[in-house]
């Protein structure tokens, strides 16, 4: 996460250097329009935010159970309604794929008999996704405009396997497929001569619990398996 924050400083900082400087102003009219749409892409880093299980039987079992921040992509397609001068509205389907590892530290003396129970698992989802964002935007200054975004996502997992049955030696971990979200960004309006291109940085934390209960330790070495999901962003409209 915090290579997405540097990453997302050294673009601002360039971008604001470029065209924060006193010249003609590009697309004066732009933010008056009701109605506008674009399109969204960018590079996301998720992981699990989960609860180690406080049953002493299994913790003698599983030492311990981390989550580790894992590469993925998303593409939406942006409608902006202008609700006034410094507040939009904008939903954002698309498509969202993301990757996260669990790691699991086994006891020496369950490994000792149950050798084929791994010590890492990686899920992988495909969601399509439905998010509600209220954006609110500073005074525009030259030819850039910093805003706050703050809001929701409905998600569906098209590739779960929450209906598989996990025998104890498959490599996977079923989740429940909807997966609610509440978001907070910061980004950067940059007008130029025929679009207006943004930079944005936004955190989304998961709302419900997306754990499948299989009775075996993967899932029973948590309470609470949530997302949380970091995503660098650039933003086209016109």
């Amino acid at each position: 996460m915090k290579k997405l924050a540097y990453i997302f400083i050294l673009l601002a900082s360039t971008m604001l250097h470029a065209y924060g400087q006193e010249r003609p102003g590009n697309l004066n009219t732009f933010d008056s329009r009701r109605l506008h749409w674009g399109i969204q892409v960018g590079y996301t880093q998720s992981k699990f935010d989960l609860h180690y299980t406080q049953d002493d039987s299994i913790r003698h079992t599983i030492l311990g159970t981390t989550s580790y921040y894992s590469p993925g992509f998303h593409i939406h397609v942006i409608g902006d309604l202008r609700l006034g001068e410094y507040f939009n509205l904008r939903l954002l389907p698309g498509i969202t794929l993301i990757s996260r590892d669990m790691s699991y530290n086994w006891s020496e003396e369950y490994t000792s008999t149950h050798w084929k129970y791994d010590t890492k698992r990686t899920v992988e989802s495909v969601y399509g996704e439905i998010p509600f964002e209220l954006k609110i935007r500073a005074k525009r200054y030259a030819n850039f405009r910093p805003y706050i975004t703050t809001g929701g996502s409905w998600g569906y997992d098209v590739s779960s396997l929450f209906k598989n049955q996990n025998n104890g030696d498959e490599s996977i971990i079923r989740l429940n497929p909807t997966d609610l979200r509440y978001t907070m960004g910061v980004g950067f309006d940059f007008f130029l001569r025929y679009v207006k291109f943004a930079i944005e940085l936004k955190m989304a934390f998961g709302i419900n619990d997306l754990r499948v209960n299989d009775n075996d330790y993967y899932t029973l070495s948590t309470t609470d398996l949530r997302s949380r999901t970091f995503m660098l962003s650039f933003t086209f409209e016109g």
